[in-house]
């Protein structure tokens, strides 16, 4: 009887991971580049409110076509600017990057998550509270961001083709006609 309760025990904890898995695999997001598609591990343990909002933005479609407006070489790819980066709605090149969404700004949810290559996290001014719609993908390692930005998630796949997205210029990292995201999935 006592092996019949070990091997339940493990069937229960193996079945808790599996659990895990499956959870995890309905927060992704699949974002559509010109050269294929980047799929993103988000991190709904780490950051609940920050995946929510970047959920429910895509699902009502405000990252399709949004500018990739800041691209610095060996750092990171910069996004998610709904309210000036819309590329085929109102685009504006001297504004994309100081706007958000319709959505409510975030607290800030640091945590010990490292900033590495493929992480994504969020953009904010200098107030650490104010995170909307704005996200941005590690080209390398950043641990100078740690604790500092959100992290909400990871590259599983395409990293391949992030590192296509065309570089901007100066310290800055403006980008001229940038490349965009072309359409933008939450969930399965």
């Amino acid at each position: 009887m006592k092996l019949f309760y070990i091997a339940f025990a493990g069937v229960l904890y193996l079945a808790s991971f599996v659990g895990d898995a499956f959870a995890q695999a309905d927060h992704t997001l699949t974002i559509q580049l010109k050269d294929g598609p980047v799929v993103i591990q988000l991190m709904p343990d780490v950051a609940p409110k920050h995946v929510a909002q970047i959920e429910a933005l895509a699902k009502k479609g405000a990252y399709d076509n949004v500018a990739f407006h800041r691209v610095i070489d060996g750092f990171m790819a910069q996004t998610g600017d709904v309210q000036y980066g819309n590329m085929s709605k109102g685009y504006d090149p001297s504004l994309a990057g100081t706007g958000g969404s319709d959505l409510p700004n975030i607290p800030a949810e640091f945590s010990k998550t490292p900033f590495v290559r493929g992480t994504i996290g969020m953009a904010r001014a200098q107030d650490p509270d104010s995170a909307n719609s704005q996200f941005f993908i590690m080209f390398a390692d950043g641990s100078f961001l740690n604790g500092q930005y959100t992290v909400v998630g990871k590259v599983v796949s395409g990293m391949e083709n992030v590192d296509k997205i065309k570089r901007g210029e100066g310290q800055n990292g403006e980008v001229s006609e940038p490349d965009r995201m072309v359409k933008v999935t939450a969930g399965k």
